[in-house]
């Protein structure tokens, strides 16, 4: 579906007639429809009989299960909200009173995006959908990159912006290197087992006896693991992460948190549970054969990835919130969050049991709608501050991104509802009870405890609750008045009649927010995807 509306968007751009009747505006509306659309087609595929053991698809350089049809439609649903964020062309009317005569200045705010951005973002799209469902070395790597040159095309969408060009060009460079890894690893396990599709290696990994093989193939996944962790800004792989997300537009920044990580963390879970599971099942069925010797080099593998995982997740719960804690910017105060929650994902991803495998989902479910109402809601804010007045005329600045902490100050105010918003979602991230946060924490933390994880379990206490302190320092912002905001109340002779924020985007945030919220009072459709997704994934 994403791929034919690719094909069609690309023609439809192309001729002159189109491009005279279809503006970026609506291109962007339209393939945020597309997206919707094409997360119900991915639901639908559920139903299908035999989907439960997964179908092989090209040759097999893709496998379609129940888990990669069902991310699939996240993705998209994601996909499609963020494009809501877009503004339309905005109105804003003045009246002024001067001499008992009233004058009406009207002055268009043109915010329309690049059109190119939503043929970008569909490209990115698809890489992502790929992804999951990658069944082999070759296609993991074109799906990783087609992803990812999506998103470096993105940080630079816009030209004119040096910082957001410096930003794009270290996000791709950076980047580059990640993909050498990954490129890298996969050579070594094809050059030392003549194999590139995943379930072909992994039985090779449990009855394999030479040496030379053995080292080749820890080696490799060692080295695709350091690749992905590197793109998803796991520590110490994280230093590009708060400088890229800091100087691209918001717009591009919500897409950078949220759409590469999914992927990328649930391949590293088809990874490690197909080496994990695979092991078990012939240790049990092989005790008294040859292939005993095969299933302790597998063993061997599985404790170096877990180890890998476990120290990279020590190292971003420690380091994303202790960096955290000296940041003036809400970007990279939210970038360092972010490879903080980056930190209990991987612990999740590191114990790799049923429950953990429940956990992890759940988190990233959490994480995913959390940030996207996040961000929805500084750029809505974005909209609404960065209105001056020049000369009785509206007029919007060129950059509309809110950039440190203190220009939220006495936005309460302001803006009542958007703040009581933000807060909810600050509070949910610090893991404040009854929010949707407080029980992805719980859920992790419980797995870790349950497998002997106490170290892990008590550092990750702890950390989120220096964490809640930032969290907490912006919330004190918002609901801080100023001097300004009292002024305010005595231009009498100015009334702004403004409708920044379109009825799908309030819509969207009150839904996100709500969702927040309201969880506890009926958690079960949520927990009962992802326990029937952990469960597919053990028994499949």
């Amino acid at each position: 579906m994403v791929m034919l509306s690719i094909l069609i968007l690309i023609v439809a751009i192309a001729l002159p007639s189109f491009q005279k009747n279809l503006s970026s505006i609506m291109i962007t509306r339209i393939t945020s429809i597309i997206f919707f659309y094409a997360g119900i087609l991915s639901l639908n595929g559920l139903f299908i009989e035999s989907i439960g053991s997964g179908l092989g698809i090209y040759s097999g350089l893709f496998n379609v299960t129940v888990t990669s049809q069902f991310i699939d439609s996240f993705i998209c649903f994601i996909a499609g909200s963020i494009l809501i964020a877009w503004p339309t062309k905005t109105e804003v009317t003045i009246s002024t009173e001067n001499n008992d005569q009233s004058s009406n200045i009207k002055s268009t705010t043109l915010s329309n995006p690049c059109t190119e951005y939503s043929l970008i973002v569909m490209f990115s799209t698809l890489g992502s959908s790929l992804l999951i469902s990658s069944s082999d070395l070759i296609s993991m790597y074109l799906s990783i990159e087609l992803q990812s040159f999506g998103v470096y095309i993105l940080s630079t969408l816009f030209r004119n912006s040096e910082s957001s060009t410096s930003a794009g060009l270290k996000y791709f460079l950076l980047g580059g290197l990640s993909s050498c890894f990954i490129l890298l690893g996969s050579a070594l396990i094809y050059s030392f087992s003549g194999l590139t599709n995943f379930e072909a290696i992994y039985s090779l990994v449990n009855v394999t006896f030479d040496n030379q093989v053995i080292q080749g193939l820890t080696l490799g996944f060692i080295i695709i693991f350091v690749g992905f962790l590197f793109k998803v800004a796991a520590a110490p792989l994280h230093n590009w992460a708060p400088d890229v997300y800091n100087d691209t537009p918001t717009i591009v920044t919500i897409w950078l948190t949220i759409m590469p990580k999914i992927g990328i963390l649930f391949l590293l879970l088809e990874l490690q549970s197909g080496v994990s599971y695979n092991s078990l099942i012939d240790l049990v069925e092989s005790l008294n054969s040859l292939s005993f010797m095969g299933n302790i080099v597998s063993e061997n593998i599985i404790y170096l990835l877990k180890n890998l995982l476990l120290i990279s997740s020590l190292l971003s719960l420690i380091i994303g919130t202790v960096v955290g804690l000296a940041q003036t910017q809400i970007k990279r105060l939210l970038a360092y969050s972010t490879i903080s929650h980056i930190g209990f994902i991987l612990l999740a991803l590191a114990v790799n049991t049923e429950q953990s495998i429940e956990s992890f989902v759940f988190y990233i479910v959490q994480y995913s709608i959390t940030n996207l109402n996040v961000f929805l809601i500084i750029i809505a804010l974005g909209y609404v501050m960065y209105e001056t007045k020049n000369n009785n005329q509206a007029v919007y600045g060129s950059n509309s991104d809110i950039k440190f902490i203190s220009q939220l100050k006495g936005q309460f105010f302001a803006n009542p509802i958007l703040s009581i918003s933000l807060s909810i979602c600050f509070f949910s991230m610090a893991g404040v009870p009854p929010l949707l946060g407080f029980f992805s924490k719980q859920f992790v933390l419980y797995s870790a405890v349950q497998n002997g994880y106490y170290f892990m379990a008590i550092v990750a206490i702890l950390t989120s609750v220096i964490s809640a302190s930032y969290y907490l320092k912006i919330i004190r912002v918002l609901h801080t008045e100023t001097e300004s905001s009292a002024d305010s109340k005595k231009l009498d002779n100015l009334t702004f009649e403004t409708s920044l924020l379109s009825n799908t985007q309030s819509f969207l945030i009150s839904s996100l927010t709500l969702l927040i919220l309201l969880f506890v009072l009926k958690p079960s459709i949520i927990l009962n995807s992802t326990q029937l997704l952990a469960l597919s994934l053990f028994n499949t």
